[in-house]
């Protein structure tokens, strides 16, 4: 079974590709969502959470995400560490999940695939590219929130170009080229290896 990463950067559309392929009856991990599930579930890392922000990290035994995201996306220091609590863990979910699968592929939909060392772990990697402009559009959208406030996020990841670079695939998301015929592509060709 292939094991396929699928990438970029925040507001580029992975979420809506890795929707795609799923339609296509491909199994999708996605990291977020199963690192925020892991946060809640996960009793020795909501510890080191709790050590590491403090106790106000969760409210009523649940992840108080406000709070966190107030505290830990302020500054790079403090992302680093809050993923190195959580990257350990959801890597070894999504190795575990990848065990179950029975298709000739997977995707595993990661925005921080490098950064977290998972990509060891994947054969090839496809990265979503997008102009920054929608990028910053859709995530304003998506999380009611200001163009200031994205880029601010933006400014603390991983630079986008030199993500991409590290690609074995690209799928543009430029709202010009359709997403579709590009993923149907990459599924045939996945298909054919296996």
């Amino acid at each position: 079974m292939l094991r396929i990463g699928l990438t970029g950067g925040i507001g580029s559309g992975k979420s809506t590709v890795a929707g795609i392929f799923n339609v296509l009856g491909i199994p999708v991990y996605s990291s977020d969502d199963a690192s925020k599930r892991l946060m809640n579930e996960d009793k020795e890392l909501k510890e080191k959470i709790m050590q590491a922000f403090g106790k106000e990290s969760y409210s009523n035994g649940l992840l108080n995400r406000k709070y966190l995201a107030t505290h830990a996306f302020s500054d790079r220091s403090k992302i680093q560490l809050l993923n190195s609590l959580v990257h350990p863990v959801t890597i070894k979910d999504a190795t575990s999940w990848m065990h179950r699968q029975k298709a000739p592929y997977i995707i595993k939909e990661a925005a921080l695939i490098f950064e977290s060392g998972s990509n060891q772990y994947l054969d090839k990697v496809i990265g979503v590219k997008s102009p920054l402009y929608l990028r910053i559009e859709r995530t304003m959208k998506r999380n009611n929130v200001t163009a200031l406030e994205v880029e601010a996020r933006i400014k603390l990841q991983m630079d986008e170009e030199a993500k991409l670079q590290l690609c074995d695939y690209i799928i543009e998301n430029d709202e010009k080229q359709m997403l579709i015929p590009q993923v149907l592509s990459l599924h045939e060709k996945f298909i054919e290896e296996c």
